[in-house]
């Protein structure tokens, strides 16, 4: 499956942290009603069987929307709940040895954060990339910020769509203005918020702003 740049304007990676009064798939359904254009789920601590559960739940409702589904680091879950795509960071499998698992219809994106990263993964295969973290980022205590250069940079070597991610949210989505990012991948923006749907609406209209500027 070809990895289409329209597909990363408004990208939601889930985290469990705010599940409460909804469900996790409620969560994402509201997103995706809201306007998102991907949905990678993400789950660290969930046990093998909950999250395929889980996994084939959200995969059927991003299909209902159609709109791409990916699952964060796990193949054999994104195997098996025949997910879109996969998206793997650089401590992960490479994305060479993800193609031989994945064959050659399911996406994989990787997280870089240079432009050698970027160019070793086009070269490794990857459909999408990820690059981050632009702001600083409560979801990830271990990552540095990224220059806006090294984004911009990164955009203008590879020829496959780029989303950025980190500590993206209402207020900065415009400062990736001029960068060439497709779109952004958003966390706590997302489904931190009250009215998920509203929210998403209004990140659509700020991020369809940004980079079409």
């Amino acid at each position: 499956m070809k990895c289409d740049k329209n597909t990363m304007l408004l990208y939601a990676v889930t985290d469990r942290a705010w599940v409460g009064k909804q469900s996790l798939c409620e969560q994402v359904e509201a997103a995706l009603k809201g306007g998102v254009t991907c949905v990678q789920l993400r789950e660290k601590n969930l046990d093998e069987a909950s999250f395929l559960a889980e996994a084939i739940e959200i995969a059927a409702l991003c299909k209902k929307y159609e709109v791409p589904f990916f699952i964060n680091d796990n193949v054999e879950i994104a195997i098996k709940c025949n997910a879109d795509g996969i998206h793997v960071g650089q401590e992960d499998m490479e994305a060479a040895q993800v193609r031989q698992r994945v064959g050659k219809n399911m996406m994989i994106g990787v997280s870089v954060h240079s432009v050698e990263e970027a160019l070793e993964a086009v070269k490794n295969g990857a459909d999408c990339l990820g690059v981050g973290a632009m702001f600083t980022t409560s979801t990830k205590t271990d990552v540095d910020v990224l220059p806006k250069e090294i984004l911009r940079d990164i955009c203008a070597a590879v020829d496959i769509p780029v989303v950025a991610i980190g500590g993206i949210n209402k207020t900065n989505i415009a400062e990736l203005t001029d960068t060439g990012v497709d779109g952004v991948a958003l966390v706590s923006a997302i489904f931190a918020a009250e009215d998920i749907e509203n929210e998403c609406c209004e990140l659509r209209k700020l991020s369809e702003r940004m980079v079409n500027a």
